[in-house]
């Protein structure tokens, strides 16, 4: 099951940052380490009793004149409506209520998307309650005050926000298709893919109604399986600002992954690996995706016996955090090699779903500490004492030791090359979580 999208919008210095941060809190989902991820904190994962959801923070608009202002609120709250299951508007009890609220309240009332009114910087609830009260003239429901540099009121927001939350059983629940997205940066080919892949297939293609975003979902049926296609190729180019372009490409592409199972990045052979397909590659990679590298428009390369060889290795260069994904080389044009993305989408999922037995892990464990010792620090030695799979999408571990501050990533990476020597696991990222026993050491 995907998570559901939250999204912030709001004016300028209303506190969306200062917001955003205090409910991402410590858990920002930028791992500073992994190259080609993306370094502005667009998204996060957040965790509240028992829901988890993606948060979405849609933009901070920082221009000059007030018609500037209206209309790239106008911006980001379409993005928020194309995007989100919830949309929580922040408005400033100190600024009181203006008109740039009311014309985004009267977009977000015409959406019918759910819409958590919440006013900020209450510092004192006895102070400025009174204040609160006018922004029931939005016509938008009931306002929760917080305060988010206090982290007053947060709980009440989110209550409000998890109440909107789809309900998770019945028939979404027993649909079991795999979810297959597509993304990459505009025009390099990912509509073309999947109208050739449905011409091919000759399927009765029926576009799902009341799918919450503007991705588009497609049905697929080969050889007697059904595949759902989520295709991200329709961005909107409204805003002629190029960074605001790619960040709702990249907004649109978290909400895309997070539904997906298996994630086809498509590439453009022409121009090679570019800094956007490592950041989206990243997104797929942090959320343990299963991975493959489709590198189109393959017929326009002049091409050598060495030419695939020597693409490969610089895509592996590249995307260096993900050296598991499948790659492979296709031409939406002439239809080569596409058939081969449902053999490749199979095994992947395959793979996600691969289950080891505990005694056979341990034995891998076994043989990889005799073959490299464990790291010591200041005369104290790693100890490894027990290894055992706890999930599936993706195939997670645990593993048990004497002291967490010894495990290096370094060695952590050793026993996952150990574990895919055994078993492969191609396609798929494999996520380890490191345990203290405690009273051994």
């Amino acid at each position: 099951m995907s998570k559901p999208i939250v999204a912030i919008v709001g004016r300028p210095n209303v506190g969306k940052s200062t917001l955003f941060n205090a409910l991402a809190g410590e858990n920002i989902s930028i791992v500073k380490d992994t190259p080609g991820v993306t370094r502005d904190r667009i998204y996060a994962d957040v965790t509240w009793l028992d829901y988890s959801f993606t948060l979405i923070d849609t933009g901070g608009i920082e221009p000059d004149s007030s018609d500037v202002i209206l209309s790239q609120m106008r911006e980001q709250a379409q993005i928020a409506i194309d995007t989100a299951d919830v949309i929580i508007f922040l408005t400033d009890v100190r600024q009181g209520l203006v008109d740039a609220d009311s014309k985004v309240a009267d977009m977000l009332r015409r959406s019918r998307k759910p819409v958590v009114l919440v006013v900020n910087k209450v510092d004192s609830f006895q102070k400025f309650m009174g204040d609160v009260y006018e922004f029931y003239n939005l016509g938008i429901g009931d306002p929760v005050a917080v305060s988010a540099a206090s982290r007053l009121g947060i709980g009440d927001m989110l209550d409000e926000v998890v109440k909107h939350f789809p309900e998770r059983h019945g028939e979404e629940e027993e649909d079991e298709r795999p979810r297959v997205a597509i993304v990459g940066k505009p025009n390099v080919g990912k509509s073309s893919i999947i109208n050739k892949l449905i011409g091919e297939n000759r399927v009765i293609v029926s576009n799902i109604a009341g799918t919450t975003r503007d991705a588009i979902d497609t049905e697929v049926r080969r050889n007697g399986k059904d595949y759902i296609f989520i295709d991200t190729a329709g961005l909107r180019r409204k805003n002629k600002i190029k960074e605001e372009l790619e960040r709702y490409s990249i907004i649109r592409t978290v909400t895309a992954v997070e539904r997906a199972d298996v994630v086809i990045l498509v590439i453009d052979a022409t121009e090679g690996v570019t800094e956007q397909d490592a950041k989206i590659a990243g997104i797929a990679h942090e959320r343990g995706k299963g991975i493959i590298i489709a590198v189109n428009k393959w017929d326009a390369i002049e091409k050598n016996d060495k030419t695939v060889y020597e693409y490969t290795n610089k895509i592996r260069t590249i995307l260096s955090f993900m050296p598991y994904a499948e790659i492979t080389f296709i031409s939406a044009v002439t239809g080569q090699r596409l058939p081969k993305l449902f053999e490749l989408i199979d095994m992947v999922i395959q793979n996600q779903n691969l289950r080891i037995a505990t005694g056979v892990l341990n034995e891998i464990m076994t043989e990889a500490v005799a073959l490299q010792q464990p790291p010591s620090d200041k005369g104290k030695r790693l100890k490894l004492f027990y290894i055992t799979q706890v999930a599936v999408k993706p195939p997670t571990f645990v593993i048990f030791v004497n002291d967490k501050e010894l495990m290096h990533f370094s060695y952590t990476r050793y026993l996952e090359n150990k574990i895919r020597d055994a078993f492969g696991f191609r396609g798929t990222a494999l996520k380890f979580l490191i345990r203290e026993r405690k009273g051994e050491q």
